[in-house]
């Protein structure tokens, strides 16, 4: 009996016949990586493939990498074994993997969404026989409201906390969250401040996209300038010393989990609005129906309910462990890398 195109092994997921990785989580000779969370993008490999627009976020995160990159559905070649990069739609070069071998084809989503965010390059649909997918929200509790929505009810609590005099402040993790968050915001409410980590971020990603202008807080920055206006800022910064010059303010939290009645409290944040890089409930499903795929592996998230749910309907479906965190990474990160603290 052959081994599998892909297995999932202590350093990472693996295709034997190519000798390489796809989002290893251990030091590897040569990884595939779908996009640039840092639970996906590791230090220490010694050759990295990935879209060109993820170049210069890993590159900002990890450093002097060797890393070369690839345009969506080219196709390169390795020991036989064809890959090409496709749009996950998740953040900005963000990808799908698709592996093809001896007539089998293999997609690794990385994360995904199929909502298109008009900041980075659309879900695209692949057919394959097997279908490596995250389930962060796999449960039918998670359904989505159009993100016009959200950004509506967003600016309007906004401008209701400047009416009141308050600073608001929302949270969103440096990259991928607060860019969405940025592009959205109402410029015409007031200005737009941020963190050093969002800020650096940013920087790296102006090239790439249109986002508003903004401003960082620094030690020099008064507390007369915040009032009224908006700040953005990694969850990390939440009970931090970093927000004490910002009083009165207004906490909020951009996030799949504030779905959850309770979420909100236990992270003691005055408002929740419910905004995810990844699929809800309907988006996993109706993906996975569009691959035409027989075998399904659950790779994180609500994996044992997700996979079971996925039996029922008459697919091949298992659950692999992994160390993707998917949308926990917005809460658990240090997000210490290149960060200014004012």
């Amino acid at each position: 009996m052959k081994s599998p195109l892909l297995q999932f092994t202590e350093k990472g997921i693996y295709c034997e016949a190519a000798k390489i990785y796809l989002d290893p989580w251990k030091p590897v000779d040569k990884a595939i990586i779908s996009h640039g969370h840092a639970d996906h993008s590791r230090w220490g490999h010694k050759q990295y493939i990935t879209h060109h627009r993820n170049i210069p976020i890993i590159q900002h995160r990890l450093g002097d990498i060797s890393v070369s990159g690839k345009d969506w559905g080219e196709t390169f070649v390795v020991n036989g074994v064809k890959f090409s990069l496709h749009p996950a739609g998740h953040i900005i070069g963000s990808s799908q993997i698709r592996v093809e071998h001896q007539g089998e084809v293999w997609v690794f989503t990385g994360d995904y969404k199929i909502e298109d965010d008009g900041l980075c390059t659309p879900y695209e649909n692949i057919k394959c026989n097997t279908f490596i997918t995250e389930c962060t929200f796999g449960l039918p509790a998670f359904k989505w409201l159009p993100q016009e929505e959200v950004f509506k009810d967003i600016n309007t609590w906004w401008s209701q906390n400047q009416a009141e005099g308050k600073t608001s402040i929302l949270f969103g993790y440096s990259l991928g969250k607060a860019q969405r968050l940025l592009k959205y915001l109402d410029t015409s409410i007031g200005k737009i401040f941020t963190h050093g980590a969002v800020e650096n971020m940013t920087s790296v990603l102006r090239p790439l996209v249109d986002l508003p202008e903004t401003h960082l807080i620094t030690k020099e920055t008064k507390k007369e300038e915040l009032s009224g206006n908006i700040v953005i800022a990694p969850p990390s910064a939440h009970g931090s010393t970093w927000i004490r010059k910002m009083v009165p303010f207004v906490t909020a939290t951009a996030s799949g989990w504030m779905a959850f009645r309770g979420a909100r409290r236990r992270r003691a944040i005055d408002k929740g609005f419910v905004l995810s890089d990844h699929c809800d409930w309907d988006g996993l499903l109706e993906s996975i129906q569009a691959t035409g795929a027989e075998k399904v592996i659950c790779t994180h998230g609500y994996t044992d309910i997700f996979s079971k749910y996925l039996r029922e309907l008459g697919y091949d479906a298992r659950t692999e462990s992994t160390q993707y965190e998917g949308e926990m990474s917005e809460i658990n990160a240090s997000e210490t890398e290149n960060t200014e603290v004012a």
